[in-house]
């Protein structure tokens, strides 16, 4: 979220920031607005000082015995009371269009964030491993789950709705192995502390990320005003909101497993089978608070350890730098971690890590006192670490075999009793 002060300071660079992200300029009818608000306030100020010089002279002049001039003085009071009522109201409206016009405004992208329109302008900064060669035609993960018997998307679309899916038996427990693998990563390795946090949430904290009130086709909302979790993002990054830290309790990191819920609105035709956009999936989320001067290095340093976890994983991937037409609206930068998906001979998103800056924390009001004792906004950072249901598809893509089972790969094992392979072969 924007200071107007910043952007009357900087409109020139507010615009051309809009202009990156295919977005008309701003700045202003934003200061337009803010031009009338501070109007306001001064012509209320005024009157408000008139209103208590008059109010002082009341009392000189009823000391005076001049009633006519008390009762002058009395009537100019009133009149300036409703005048200033009046402006208060006025104020309070215009200050609300402001915060809403400020509210939906995307982010500030980094400057190495590269020029571009939609995904085909990303650009690819490195990859790891090379998609693995079949002597077969390699299947999808829903054909191999349903031959299995242990991937059911007929059951889950009578019960809840398309977009959601039943897993059984040894697929099952391989999603919850990689939830399990990957917690143990980056809790054991990474340094991250592992948080269970609620799954629903007032809509302050999902303002405080930036997911409403632009995004709120893409939530569920539930009957009594709160959200389900999008993502676990939203509940981490709050752990932070209106509090005051200090400059040696960061960097905090923070990670949890758990389940996320889309609306996917505007995906409409899109992957509509199997697992890849489901209404509802799991997650291992990372979060990092820290400085500004230390939030590029923890950008890095994220990345690497969602890297990680494709690399135990044996899993190969590339690495994309979104483009300004692809980026999140409340993220100043983000990198793409896209598996291979032998089943689809494409490569498909699997971990987004991103800097949000200080934006988040400006909505959140999250801040840590620095050396020299001056309040001053936080940094904020997110990843998937990365997303189960994804990886599940990967694992079962890419390590299919010629009979129709799926090898397990080494890291898993110990989460899966021994097993070696799962399914039964055709």
């Amino acid at each position: 979220m924007f200071d107007i002060k910043w952007i009357r300071a900087n409109a020139s660079a507010f615009d051309r920031a809009l202009e990156r992200r295919g977005a008309a300029p701003e700045s202003a009818s934003l200061l337009a607005l803010d031009d009338r608000r501070r109007a306001l306030v001064a012509s209320l100020n005024d009157a408000q000082e008139k209103r208590n010089a008059a109010s002082k002279l009341i009392g000189q002049a009823k000391a005076q015995k001049d009633e006519a001039r008390a009762a002058e003085l009395m009537a100019e009071v009133a009149d300036l009371k409703t005048v200033v009522q009046k402006g208060e109201e006025e104020e309070r409206a215009l200050t609300q269009a402001l915060n809403d016009a400020l509210a939906v405004l995307p982010n500030m992208l980094r400057d190495d964030v590269p020029d571009g329109a939609d995904e085909n302008d990303n650009v690819e900064r490195g990859s790891f491993g090379t998609p693995p060669k079949f002597d077969f035609t390699p299947k999808e993960h829903f054909e191999l789950g349903e031959a299995f018997g242990e991937m059911d998307f007929e059951t889950a679309t009578k019960m809840a709705g398309s977009r959601f899916v039943v897993l059984k038996g040894q697929i099952a427990r391989m999603e919850r192995a990689l939830g399990q693998f990957m917690l143990d990563v980056h809790t054991t390795e990474h340094g991250f502390t592992e948080v269970v946090a609620p799954l629903l949430l007032k809509p302050d904290a999902l303002f405080g990320t930036g997911q409403l009130p632009k995004f709120n086709e893409d939530a569920f909302e539930t009957t009594d005003g709160r959200w389900l979790v999008p993502t676990s993002e939203v509940s981490l990054t709050n752990l932070v909101r209106e509090s005051l830290l200090s400059e040696d309790e960061l960097p905090l990191r923070f990670t949890a497993l758990t389940p996320c819920f889309r609306a996917e609105a505007g995906s409409a035709g899109r992957d509509t089978r199997g697992m890849l956009r489901q209404h509802q999936f799991n997650k291992v989320e990372m979060v990092a608070i820290t400085t500004p001067d230390r939030s590029d290095e923890e950008h890095e340093r994220m990345l690497s350890c969602a890297e990680t976890v494709m690399q135990r994983l044996e899993i190969p991937y590339r690495v994309l730098r979104l483009c300004a037409g692809d980026m999140g609206s409340t993220m100043a930068r983000t990198f793409d971690i896209e598996a291979w998906l032998p089943g689809q001979d494409a490569y498909r998103e699997i971990s987004s890590v991103s800097i949000a800056g200080d934006f988040q924390a400006r909505r959140m009001d999250a801040r840590y006192r620095d050396a020299d004792g001056k309040p001053q906004f936080v940094h904020t950072l997110n990843g998937s670490g990365v997303a189960v249901g994804r990886a599940l598809i990967a694992v079962m893509e890419n390590y299919q075999q010629q009979d129709g089972t799926i090898r397990v790969p080494e890291v898993l094992r110990p989460y899966m009793g021994g097993l070696e392979f799962i399914g039964t072969p055709s």
